[in-house]
């Protein structure tokens, strides 16, 4: 990085931050931005929301591995981004509270409203640490001789400053910004590594580990990323993603039902292009550079190589971005979980949700450096607790005749199905088949039978 790089990237720095100065003094403002946005910045700020350096360094480390079968995990979340969008971006909205976790409290038992709430700032913990951890990753080259550990504290306390003052409010004007430099800088990525990678035979000429070319539609059953394991990846993120607090936050925040509804619907699509361009790009950068240590440093060295001194720091500064706003996003769905199952909302108490957000950042940064070795894998992990929730959540929804003991019993097998099938057949065994396949169905089916059981009982 020379000076120009810096140059470039403080200007989009100073972009972000510039668009993001308001201080919000009620709870309204501060976490659910007074429920106005309108159709675009909530497309923004949900776009922005999952186009996170976690997943884009996971999903670019499988196309420069996998080749163009990389374009199924983005895949995953237009699936699982349309399921939300006609399952529960409706009923969000009129629901419209502080919390996705209110929900379990007030149509099944406040003990089920905690318990909810618990499973899913454990899953967000676990989130936020591997935030923490790429942004750690995407930043070393800025750094190489600062210590990943105090590296990661300071980008955490750089979040940290942006979030503090408007919390959501924040978020969303530095997400509209963010969204802007993003769509502008994926399709020029996606340019530079089709011409780069042209004279020496496009993707046709890489991706099989003996001969380096194989004929483009074999990599669709390339062995690094199994068609069962995308498949695992889709019935999870469907379920899922109904329970984020992080978009739940963000469709409480919208201004109507029919704004919610279509942001979901566009944002469905707009990630799987910027996720499917970068992967892409990342199976294009194997043919020109087939011998990265670090498939995870995809980007980076895509940025490195193609792109020129000012740029380069341009682009670096707004995946940063991409990260920041990711981060920020859970932190104040944190806050408004905790504000709502503890009563702390009204204006004297957005100090006190300042705090709890600076003690989950110190959570974050402690899981970045301790736990966090292979980002794509935690990720899936965290989303154990979340998919325990399932049924009682789609239930809670759209099926009155489930009761409170159907949710007790789903939530309970879900937690325990899911952690089992970690520890019996673990990451190496594929656990994630038999916890999606096999444990979905058993969620649902546990829930149905109690809860006509026990209505039965009481009829």
């Amino acid at each position: 990085m020379d000076a120009l790089d810096i140059l470039g990237g403080l200007v989009v720095l100073a972009l972000l931050v510039g668009s993001a100065v308001v201080r919000a003094t009620g709870d309204d403002a501060f976490l659910v931005a007074d429920r106005r946005l309108s159709l675009f910045p909530l497309v923004a700020t949900l776009v922005m929301t999952e186009f996170n350096t976690s997943t884009l360094l996971a999903f670019t480390a499988v196309g420069y591995r996998a080749g163009p079968m990389a374009l199924a995990l983005p895949l995953v979340f237009l699936v699982g981004l349309l399921f939300y969008t006609l399952t529960v971006a409706r009923a969000w909205k009129r629901f419209d509270r502080l919390s996705v976790a209110e929900l379990f409290a007030r149509r099944y038992s406040p003990a089920l409203g905690r318990l909810a709430s618990v499973l899913l700032l454990t899953a967000m913990v676990g989130f936020g640490a591997t935030y923490v951890k790429s942004l750690t990753l995407l930043a070393g080259p800025f750094a190489p001789d600062v210590p990943e550990p105090l590296l990661a504290a300071l980008l955490t306390l750089v979040v940290l400053a942006v979030v503090m003052p408007g919390g959501l409010v924040t978020v969303v004007r530095s997400d509209v910004v963010a969204f802007v430099l993003t769509v502008l800088l994926v399709p020029l990525l996606v340019g530079l590594a089709a011409w780069h990678s042209a004279p020496l035979g496009g993707l046709a000429a890489a991706f099989d580990a003996s001969q380096r070319v194989v004929a483009p539609v074999a990599q669709w059953r390339h062995p690094a990323l199994p068609f069962r394991f995308v498949t695992t990846l889709m019935a999870l993120t469907c379920v899922t993603y109904i329970a984020a607090p992080w978009y739940g936050q963000k469709i409480f925040a919208a201004r109507d039902e029919r704004t919610a509804f279509r942001a979901v619907a566009w944002a469905a699509v707009l990630v799987f292009l910027l996720y499917g361009g970068l992967s892409l790009a990342a199976a294009h950068f194997r043919v020109v550079t087939p011998d990265l240590a670090d498939p995870q440093a995809a980007v980076p060295g895509m940025l490195h190589a193609w792109l020129p001194a000012g740029l380069r720091g341009a682009a670096f500064a707004v995946l940063f971005a991409a990260a920041l706003t990711t981060l920020a996003g859970v932190w104040t769905a944190m806050g408004a979980m905790v504000a709502a199952d503890f009563g702390w909302q009204g204006a004297h108490h957005v100090s006190r949700q300042r705090w709890i957000i600076a003690g989950f950042a110190l959570l974050h940064w402690a899981g970045a450096v301790l736990l966090v070795d292979d980002i794509l894998d935690r990720l899936i992990l965290a989303n154990v607790p979340v998919v325990a929730l399932s049924f009682a959540l789609l239930a809670g929804f759209h099926w009155p005749g489930a009761t409170t003991a159907g949710a007790w019993a789903s939530v309970i097998v879900g937690v325990v199905w899911g952690t089992g099938t970690f520890l019996v057949v673990g990451e190496a065994g594929g656990y994630t088949w038999p916890w999606a396949m096999y444990g979905i169905p058993l969620i649902f089916a546990t829930g149905i039978v109690v809860s006509l059981g026990t209505s039965r009982a009481t009829a």
